[in-house]
Order: C-alpha cells, then structure tokens, then sequence
C-alpha cells in the first residue's frame, strides 16, 4: 500500500521544539520486533540473557567508545525489551561534543545502536536482513535528580514486575 498522508498518520513522539542534541539525560525504551522474547528470560526476579541479549548489553555499553559524549546509566534487558537511561554531555560551544562534525543527539545514538545490534543479532541466529526492533523508540527527556532517582527505581525493579505480570505456569 502506498504512503498517503490522509490514511497513515504517524504521531510523533517527540517533545515539539525540544534540541536533543543538548546536554541532558534520556530514558528510552525500545522493544524487540513483534515483542519476541529473544533477550532473555526471567528466573527468580533476576534477568538470565541470552546470547541475543548478551550481544544487546554489549553493543549498549560500547555507545560511548563510538560516541564519547554520552554517558550510560541505569540499564535493563528484558525478555521483549530494553529500559536505559543515556546522558549526552554537552561540550564548550553548547553542543554535544563527540566527533568535531557530528553531534550526538539521541535520534543518532539510538539509531546506531539499533543497526549495530541488529546486525549483530541477525548474525548471531544465522538470518538475514530480519527486523529485530520494533520500528520506533520511547523516549523521555529527564528534567530533575528526583525523577532520574524514580526512573532508576523503574528499571531496578522491572524484572520484579515482570515476574508478577507473567507468573509462571
């Protein structure tokens, strides 16, 4: 089916006038395509990665060796997605700094990261060319040291819930 603007409405969700390649810290979350639980399992309100999952945490934790203006903070893998918390320092003239050229706004981060994973995914289960995210991200700009504090509380706790949203036969 072809595009037509009148049909297919994609809402964004991003904040309207918001510069996110300004300093700040970022929760996201992406989920796997069709929330397959390829990442991982919950056992006894612990996350047990699977060698998806494993490749998932490694590629997260690399994002600042390829963008050294962020900084990686609290962080989950779940079976069928991800919680993180990214902060993007700002540099001397009021933009990120992470290569002289290119500024690290988060579109940029999460897309590489979504591409480097999911290469890396496809190789890992032998496929080609296989959607491993969902199309889009959620993403929350974090305004206080009260919220960051809340939102790392969330991500602590998510395998926690998840074992009382999905209990076990």
């Amino acid at each position: 089916m072809r595009y037509d603007p009148d049909i297919h409405h994609r809402r964004s969700i991003r904040l309207r006038g918001y510069d996110y390649s300004q300093g700040g810290a970022y929760f996201v979350t992406l989920c796997t395509q069709q929330r397959e639980q390829m990442l991982g399992s919950i056992v006894d309100d612990a996350v047990r990665l699977s060698p998806v999952g494993e490749i998932v945490q490694q590629t997260w934790g690399a994002l600042p060796s390829r963008f050294p203006a962020v900084e990686l903070d609290a962080f989950v893998i779940m079976p069928d997605h991800v919680h993180g918390v990214l902060v993007i320092e700002v540099g001397e003239q009021g933009a990120a700094s992470s290569a002289p050229t290119r500024l690290s706004t988060l579109a940029r981060v999460m897309r590489a990261w979504k591409s480097i994973s999911a290469i890396k995914i496809n190789r890992c289960l032998s496929r080609n060319n296989q959607p491993v995210w969902q199309r889009n991200y959620y993403e929350r700009i974090i305004r206080s040291a009260v919220e960051l504090e809340h939102i790392r509380t969330y991500i602590e706790q998510n395998p926690q819930r998840w074992t009382h949203k999905h209990p076990s036969p």
